[in-house]
C-alpha cells in the first residue's frame, strides 16, 4: 500500500506531506484568524491542529504542478488556477452538505458568487510558487528526520485520529445549519419589532443598514445606534424617547439571550466549529447577500 504510485510519489511520502502540510496550514490560519479577532481562535472544520484544505490543496498543486515547476510563469498561472477551481469546488460542496457558507467573497472586487475572488487567486499563485522553492524543501527535510517504519506508525496514527474528529466534526457541522437558520428567524423576529416602531422606513431598510451588528457581539453597538435613531426620530418627547429605548433593550437583551443559547447549545464539536467561525452564515443568508450584490452591481 504504502508503495502505491500518484503522480510518480508513493502514497507514503503523499501521507506525510498531507498531515505536514495541514498542521502548517492550522498554524498559519489560526494565527492570522486570532490577530483579527483579537481572541485565541482554533480555526479549521475539524478540532485537531489541522487544516484539510491546507494539506489537501498544498500536496494536489504539487502532484498537478510538479511537471512544470521549472517555468515560473507557468508554474504561477496554474497556481492561480488549481487552487482556484479547487477552493470553488470545496465551498460548493460545503454549502451543499452543510447548508452554510464557510466563506464570502462578496465584498471583494473581481469575485464570483462569493467563493472565490482575484485577489486570492493571485495569491494562491504567489503561495505556489512558494511550495516548490521554499515548503516542500523544508517539508522533505522534516519527513526524512523520522524512520519509515515511524512514518508509517505515526500516519497510521493520524489517519485514525483524524477520522475520528472528521466523523464527529462533520455530525456536528451537519447541525450548525439548522442553528444558523434559527439565528436567522430571530433576526427577522426583531427587524420586524423594529419595523414596528417606525423607526426605520421597513423592516428591509433595517436589515441593510444594520446587517453587520446581527452577531450578539455586537449587541452594545447595535443598541447605541438605535438609541441614536430613537433620538434623531423621536422629536421633542423626552418621555417616548426614554420608553421606546427602554423597550429596545429589553428587545436587544431578549435577542441577545436566543442567540446566545444557540450558539453554546451543543457538544464540544459544535461549539468549537461557531467560535473558529463567528461569521458563519446560512446557505440562505449567503445567497441573499449575493443576490443583492448581484442587483446593486446591475443598476
Amino acid at each position: 500500500m504504502w508503495e502505491l504510485k500518484i503522480a510518480g510519489e508513493d502514497l507514503y511520502h503523499i501521507s506525510n506531506w498531507f498531515f505536514i502540510y495541514s498542521f502548517l496550514g492550522w498554524v498559519w490560519e489560526s494565527c492570522y484568524v486570532s490577530v483579527l479577532e483579537k481572541r485565541l481562535v482554533n480555526r479549521g472544520f475539524v478540532a485537531g491542529p489541522v487544516c484539510t484544505i491546507y494539506g489537501f490543496g498544498a500536496v494536489i498543486v504539487y502532484l498537478i504542478l510538479k511537471p512544470v515547476s521549472g517555468n515560473l510563469l507557468f508554474l504561477y498561472l496554474g497556481g492561480v488556477i488549481v487552487p482556484t477551481i479547487l477552493e470553488y469546488l470545496t465551498a460548493v460542496l460545503m454549502e451543499r452538505i452543510f447548508h452554510t457558507s464557510w466563506w464570502d467573497y462578496s465584498n471583494k472586487k473581481f469575485q464570483f458568487q462569493g467563493r472565490i475572488c482575484l485577489e486570492a487567486s493571485l495569491g494562491w499563485g504567489a503561495f505556489s510558487i512558494i511550495l516548490f522553492y521554499v515548503f516542500q524543501p523544508a517539508v522533505d527535510k522534516i519527513t526524512a528526520l523520522y524512520s519509515v517504519v515511524t512514518g508509517k506508525i505515526l500516519v497510521s496514527l493520524a489517519v485514525v485520529l483524524y477520522a475520528v474528529d472528521f466523523g464527529m466534526s462533520f455530525m456536528s457541522a451537519m447541525q450548525i445549519g439548522e442553528r444558523l437558520r434559527n439565528m436567522d428567524i430571530i433576526w427577522d423576529e426583531f427587524c420586524e419589532y423594529i419595523q414596528s416602531t417606525k423607526l426605520f422606513q421597513s423592516a428591509e431598510e433595517f436589515k441593510e443598514r444594520m446587517e453587520y451588528y446581527r452577531q450578539s457581539d455586537y449587541g452594545p453597538e447595535l443598541k447605541r445606534r438605535l438609541e441614536a435613531r430613537i433620538d434623531a426620530r423621536v422629536a421633542f418627547n423626552s418621555e417616548r424617547k426614554e420608553e421606546i429605548k427602554a423597550q429596545l433593550g429589553e428587545r436587544i437583551a431578549g435577542w441577545h439571550q436566543r442567540h446566545e443559547q444557540l450558539r453554546s447549545y451543543g457538544n464540544l464539536f459544535t461549539r468549537r466549529t461557531l467560535n473558529a467561525y463567528p461569521h458563519l452564515k446560512s446557505r440562505a443568508q449567503a445567497l441573499k447577500a449575493r443576490e443583492k450584490k448581484k442587483a446593486e452591481k446591475s443598476e
